[in-house]
């Protein structure tokens, strides 16, 4: 009986040990597609910019140059924009943060009946299309004189930047330990002694990580900005205007170098983790 058993579970055993390594080679597959499927577009396009082929190309081969560098070191209207899409994330950031704190500090520290039709109205701007925000934006700030440029598509964006601060703030305040807060206050600390002693340290990484990512949102945002922008431009609404005339590999060069300061920031933000 036991022999029979024993006979009968073998087959079991190397059915499951086939199905572990059909898993694995599965799940090995799946991650070099995944790979290939992320990093492909990043390598062609890099490629394309040391291409001599006048377009953006890896197929009609012609040699390799570093001319697209320097025609982007000519390009002014490029630079100008790169120039103001800094300007604009800079001043998004400045506006996005503390609207997205004040937000999550109301959220989360006032208790009230309505909240969550408050929460529902802060984060709309989220759900709400690029477009809708840019265009209303314009219009709305047409009435008091204020005329598309600059500083009304900073505007713009820190709407919805601002938003997604906001949560990212909850997310962190709700696992802060409140105990903390009410031991402050029971030994006197006011309101705002408080705030910056206690809450404040403990969201430094948020604000950090929360400023980094709306920067990021404003140097790539093109459906707002196009339309608040005015006469003005950016990197990304003059990269797109370009569209109809036919891209050089000037733009791929653009990329190239945004793919590099991407992974020595990435090192960088490593090492310091490490370090801490």
């Amino acid at each position: 009986m036991s022999t029979a058993a024993a006979i009968g579970r073998t087959p079991v055993g190397k059915i499951s040990a086939s199905g572990r390594k059909w898993s694995e080679l599965l799940l090995g597959a799946y991650l070099v597609l995944f790979f290939v499927y992320l990093f492909a577009p990043l390598l062609v396009m890099s490629l394309a910019a040391f291409n001599t082929y006048p377009q953006p190309s890896i197929t009609q081969w012609q040699g390799w140059t570093l001319k697209w560098f320097g025609a982007l070191a000519d390009d002014q209207r490029i630079l100008a924009g790169l120039v103001n899409s800094v300007l604009i994330g800079l001043g998004v950031i400045a506006a996005a943060i503390p609207l997205g704190l004040a937000g999550a500090l109301l959220l989360t520290r006032v208790e009230g009946r309505y909240n969550g039709i408050l929460y529902g109205v802060l984060v709309s701007p989220i759900l709400t299309p690029g477009i809708i925000l840019g265009i209303s934006t314009l219009v709305f700030w047409r009435n008091f004189g204020v005329a598309g440029g600059l500083l009304l598509a900073g505007t713009a964006q820190a709407t919805f930047i601002a938003s997604y601060s906001m949560l990212m703030f909850m997310a962190r305040l709700q696992r802060q330990d409140r105990t903390l807060e009410e031991a402050a206050l029971d030994l006197g600390a006011s309101p705002w002694l408080l705030f910056r002693r206690v809450t404040l340290p403990f969201l430094m990484p948020t604000i950090a990580t929360a400023a980094v990512i709306g920067f990021l949102q404003s140097i790539e945002n093109y459906n707002t900005t196009v339309f608040a922008i005015g006469g003005d431009w950016t990197l990304v609404t003059e990269i797109g205007s370009r569209f109809r005339f036919g891209l050089t590999p000037v733009i791929n060069a653009i990329g190239v170098i945004f793919v590099i300061l991407t992974i020595i920031g990435a090192i960088a933000w490593t090492i310091l983790r490490q370090r801490e």
